[in-house]
């Protein structure tokens, strides 16, 4: 079978750089095209170590990428750049895959939401595939589970690392104005709150915080039970739930952002109960740059292109 090919647009950023180590990996897949405007004309492999090609990163407009012919598009591109490429390449009536990494098409219901540890049971073929928030993947696994005992909305604290406020110079990736310290952001209606509660169809509150490490998130989340419950019946429920899920860990502690950086998985657990068993307290981690991003990814394509979903994701 020949092996299907793939482009990244906006393949410069850090989570685009992450996609090219999974690509380079991939038994399947030829990386097509790298579309980059700070980086045309300079070689791939000059930046990647994990790609050994003579590939060099172009600039390619929307209409470059639809005329380009690959099985699957990434669009690794900030929030609300992702249109143009989508109505090129629909407009090229070609039957290329578009897996988006921005919040553009979350809410869209055209689109296939695509974590699929929670619902990969909705997927009907799309060929439009929306990546999830890496926030977004860590409160819904951390809630899911326990959806029908809630007797208030969920609660989640959030701290992420800089990476995931991507490459464009802000507050929130400065590492001296990080130093020493904990930046609250977005205390109400974060993106990744609305999609959370969309997705699980119940109404989650989300407070996110930036830390100064570089990669990697913690989501803590307070959940009130409608009844009281025992830890063990709690944790019997995620592993009831994730035992089949290569890139979802039960654990018994409190998971460490320090143990998850670089990790193609996300761990869950702690499951503190208060003392009256009405209320538990849910700890997940993961790398926002894999499995919050390109690691998810990667299975959406996988899945899309026939592939087994775990393919050059190393476990």
């Amino acid at each position: 079978m020949a092996n299907k090919t793939i482009g990244i647009v906006g393949a410069r950023g850090h989570t685009g750089a992450e996609l090219i180590r999974l690509v380079a990996a991939h038994p399947g897949l030829e990386l097509a095209f790298v579309s980059s405007r700070e980086l045309d004309g300079q070689r791939l492999a000059d930046h990647s170590d994990a790609y050994t090609g003579d590939l060099v990163f172009g600039n390619l407009d929307p209409a470059a990428v639809a005329a380009a012919g690959v099985d699957v598009v990434v669009l690794a591109l900030p929030n609300g750049k992702a249109a143009p490429y989508v109505e090129a390449i629909d407009k090229a009536g070609a039957s290329t895959v578009i897996v988006d990494l921005s919040a553009d098409y979350r809410f869209d219901e055209r689109w296939y939401y695509g974590l699929p540890e929670l619902y990969r049971d909705r997927w009907r073929g799309e060929k439009r595939i929306s990546n999830p928030g890496c926030y977004a993947t860590a409160i819904q696994v951390s809630i899911a589970p326990l959806k029908d005992l809630l007797a208030a909305p969920p609660v989640s604290f959030g701290v992420s690392g800089y990476s995931g406020a991507g490459t464009m110079p802000s507050d929130r990736n400065d590492p001296e104005k990080l130093r020493d310290n904990l930046m609250p952001y977005s205390l109400t209606g974060h993106m990744h709150e609305k999609e959370a509660s969309r997705h699980l169809g119940l109404p989650v509150e989300f407070m996110p915080h930036v830390a100064p490490h570089f990669r990697g998130l913690t989501v803590t989340t307070n959940l009130y039970l409608a009844k009281p419950a025992k830890r063990d019946d709690i944790v019997h429920r995620f592993e009831a739930r994730y035992h089949r899920e290569k890139l979802i860990q039960v654990v018994d502690e409190a998971p460490w952002v320090s143990q998850i950086a670089n990790r193609h998985h996300l761990e869950v657990g702690g499951f503190a109960l208060s003392m009256d068993g009405r209320r538990v307290v849910v700890v997940a981690t993961l790398d926002n740059l894999l499995k919050g991003a390109a690691t998810q990814a990667m299975q959406n394509v996988n899945r899309a292109m026939g592939f087994d979903e775990l393919t050059a994701i190393p476990l």
